[in-house]
């Protein structure tokens, strides 16, 4: 039985995973036992609570979980997830198209013996063979150099060197145009109608399907993933490789549009269903890493932050949030119902004995908290059975059930001893206002004005409305050439449907959806020709279509964040944009309908399987897989991947949300509190921040009986999230306020971007404000270019063109 509405834990060891004493789902941290002065009335009620409270503590008492959050993973993590477990027999197949080909160009020598020279020849060879009419040559010498791409493992005594020599030929394939000539390949191979036809006629689609995309699209992801990741040993040349490779990739020169756009191309056809059979994780994967590597990851862009704000006379940046968040403690969640029920039937009891209460570390300060007293009352929404099937819409809408609060005797705790401050500096938007402040007080005042916060983005949206204002005097605005800029105007026109079928894939992947026959298929690059026959293999399978979800969902909440983050840095309005066609695409109820479920069990999810990770599985025999090996899996504390993505996609709905009233009510309407404070039960100080963020921007329409009653979540909002201090999110009451009462925001919202779009992207050639030239004698004495004969049929033309042609008075005095 789970308490608060969550799901119960599925099998394993439960979200305290790894060695250690730390309490599981089935162990509980025991009371001290006290002489009791009376018997104990209803025992077997006792029990029954006491068993559901270890229940529900599941994770309560889970370690910190040691996560660094950056750009991505770890470099052989990522490049081990660019392959299936269904793929593993395909690498020995490139191995041996190498090996015939290597034999018999060069006698009785290994690849790694070779010095650069020979290497370079031989590589030119290989790519002329990429040049053959016949399809199979073709497919061989493209996994040959797939081979040379994966670090010549057959050569290699460790993963180590694999991953050396994977860099090494990575950057000689760039310097001898492979990027270029499997970028021809894979345009062949997206027009290829006849392969989509016959993925089209099958009933299952498989992995021989996909054969040819999947070995184009391995070699550009491992190139321009092992091009991106900088390292302190790379030598010059390398660096200035890397620099060229960004500006090729940003930049394009010989087609119109940049690399990213025929990624997103592919997304687009693929969940149209023109395209069944491509390769969708391969293709996300490769989209997310050249987004990162073209627009640049979080400390890139912090430093454009900074120097941008620094070019329009902003004073520079108070901190950086990601640094600040590494520093901060992550908190002890709320407390769930049946504990609080528990404390109610000791205390109908009058028994003298009080329970044990774990010291709350979110008293991380020494200072009095004047919500103390009224912490101990009940979630009223926490017993909601948040049921969110999707039909048509996402429906995360359910009943609550308000249980009164009952205050609960605590006793007296020994607070430790912390720095005092809170971890953010203020800030204020608005300085005209003194709501919440004496009249008197004018210091009051010279505190707001002090930390007054000026956003690039409120720079932007003023100049907009002065270039909207005054067209004519202000001139056309110059708009510097960056990569984001490039990409934001290719992807515009086709940009809604770019985010729908991002949204769609992202829901297919999310694990709380059920299938549907009309859903898209996005296993067709995991799933095999023939399906497993023992149960082994149905295992593995199924620990590899999971795994293969997972990175799917990872891949689509970093590079959606990414997107977003670069476009509001570029322009505020072109963040609007994407942002609002993710809100028409539900991706508010489809981020709350992924945390609707277990989150402390997919985080902790063991779906790997260390053995047949790459490199791992290319320099070591595997070992028998058995039954128990594959339910082990690996002894992390927790799965990177599966945490990164839940972060992101709380990034994400942030910013959606942000400063946003119809969309903050949206969280209200589809009772997203009792969701995100499950979130909390995971010990990581980014994510609870971003958790308590978006509770923080809903308090207000919870209404004063919801804070109340959560007391513990107020103050973790105090002690860890931004302050406002003009902001009345702790005191506001807004509870009858609904989403279409602030419609008219997002009416003039979407106004204002359609004039930004209108006014820099769609500019035509005869502009009603385009200067006319009205003087007879500049008009008159223009050159004009004329061809060289004309001096031989002047007379004619004068002829046929002026005299024989009656002046018509009546239209040229009409014009006058």
């Amino acid at each position: 039985m789970e308490a608060a509405g969550g799901a119960a834990p599925g099998p394993g060891p439960g979200p305290g995973p790894g060695p250690g004493p730390g309490p599981g789902p089935g162990r509980a941290r025991p009371a001290q036992p006290q002489p009791q002065p009376q018997p104990q009335p209803q025992p077997k009620n006792r029990e029954l609570f006491r068993s559901q409270r270890k229940e529900s503590e599941g994770s309560v008492d889970c370690p910190n979980l040691e996560f660094e959050y950056r750009d991505a993973d770890s470099h052989g993590a990522e490049l081990a997830e660019l392959y299936s477990y269904t793929e593993e027999p395909e690498l020995s197949t490139n191995r041996r198209c190498f090996e015939e080909d290597f034999h018999a160009q060069v006698q009785g020598r290994r690849w790694l013996e070779l010095d650069g020279a020979q290497q370079k020849a031989y590589v030119m060879r290989l790519l002329d063979g990429l040049e053959v009419v016949n399809r199979d040559k073709r497919l061989k010498v493209a996994r040959a150099i797939l081979y040379l791409a994966q670090g010549v493992f057959g050569e290699c005594d460790n993963e180590g060197d694999v991953l050396h020599w994977s860099r090494h030929n990575s950057f000689l394939l760039y310097r001898l145009g492979t990027f270029t000539a499997f970028l021809e390949l894979l345009n062949m191979e997206i027009d290829n109608s006849q392969a989509c036809s016959s993925a089209l006629r099958k009933p299952a689609i498989s992995l021989a399907d996909s054969t040819e995309l999947r070995v184009l699209l391995s070699v550009m992801y491992l190139m321009v993933e092992n091009i991106r990741v900088e390292q302190e040993m790379d030598p010059p040349e390398w660096k200035s490789c890397r620099e060229t490779f960004r500006m090729e990739l940003s930049f394009p020169v010989h087609t119109e549009e940049p690399f990213a756009l025929l990624l997103f191309t592919m997304v687009t056809k693929f969940c149209s269903g023109h395209a069944p059979h491509f390769p969708m994780k391969k293709v996300l994967l490769l989209l997310w890493k050249v987004l990162l590597f073209t627009l640049g990851g979080f400390e890139a862009l912090q430093a454009m932050k900074m120097r941008k704000r620094e070019e329009l006379g902003l004073p520079p940046l108070p901190e950086d949030s990601i640094q600040v968040m590494r520093s901060m403690r992550a908190a002890s969640p709320p407390t769930y119902s049946i504990e609080l029920t528990e404390q109610q039937q000791q205390k109908r009891g009058h028994r003298s004995r009080r329970p044990l209460v774990k010291q709350d570390s979110l008293d991380i300060y020494n200072e009095r908290d004047p919500f103390k007293n009224d912490e101990a009352g009940i979630d009223e929404e926490e017993n909601d059975d948040v049921d969110s099937g999707i039909e048509g819409e996402l429906d995360l809408m359910e009943r609550d059930a308000i249980i009164p609060t009952m205050p609960a005797q605590r006793p007296p705790i020994e607070r430790v001893s912390f720095p005092k401050g809170l971890p953010w500096a203020p800030k204020v938007r608005d300085t005209e206002t003194l709501i919440g402040l004496p009249r008197p007080i004018h210091e009051s005042v010279k505190t707001l004005k002090q930390h007054k916060y000026v956003s690039i983005s409120d720079v932007q949206i003023k100049n907009e409305e002065e270039l909207e204002k005054c067209p004519m005097s202000l001139g056309e605005e110059e708009v510097q050439e960056t990569p984001c800029e490039i990409l934001y105007r290719a992807m515009l026109y086709n940009l809604p449907q770019y985010m729908i079928a991002l949204l769609k894939i992202l829901l297919a992947a999310a694990p709380t959806s059920k299938a549907k026959t009309d859903s898209i298929n996005i296993l067709a690059d995991v799933l095999p020709e023939e399906m497993p026959i023992t149960v082994l293999q149905s295992m593995k399978l199924g620990i590899d279509v999971n795994r293969h979800k997972e990175i799917i969902v990872k891949s689509i909440s970093a590079l959606l964040l990414l997107l977003l983050k670069h476009f509001k840095l570029n322009h505020i309005y072109q963040f609007e944009y994407v942002s609002q066609h993710l809100v028409f695409a539900n991706c508010i109820p489809l981020i709350l309908k992924f945390f609707n479920q277990n989150i402390m069990s997919y985080i902790t999810a063991k779906n790997s399987i260390s053995v047949l990770d790459y490199p791992h599985c290319t320099v070591y025999d595997l070992p028998e897989l058995t039954a128990e090996s594959l339910e082990a899996g690996d002894n992390n504390q927790f799965c990177w991947r599966n945490l990164f993505s839940c972060i992101n996609l709380l990034r994400i709905l942030n910013k959606l949300t942000k400063w946003k009233h119809s969309r903050t009510m949206m969280l209200v309407v589809f009772k997203s509190a009792p969701i995100l404070k499950r979130a909390l039960k995971v010990k990581q100080a980014m994510m609870q921040l971003y958790v308590l963020k978006l509770l923080k921007i809903q308090t207000k329409y919870l209404g004063r009986q919801w804070r109340k009653s959560n007391m513990k979540t107020m103050s973790a909002i105090y002690q860890k999230v931004r302050h406002r201090m003009n902001d009345d999110w702790a005191y506001g009451n807004d509870i009858d306020a609904r989403p279409w009462d602030f419609q008219a925001e997002e009416c003039t919202l979407r106004a204002n971007i359609e004039a930004f779009n209108s006014r820099r992207y769609d500019k035509p050639q005869d502009s009603e404000f385009a200067p006319v030239d009205n003087c007879l004698q500049s008009v008159l004495g223009q050159r004009l270019e004329l061809p060289e004969d004309f001096h031989y049929s002047y007379e004619l033309w004068l002829e046929r063109e002026v005299f024989s042609q009656p002046i018509r008075w009546e239209e040229l005095l009409h014009y006058q």
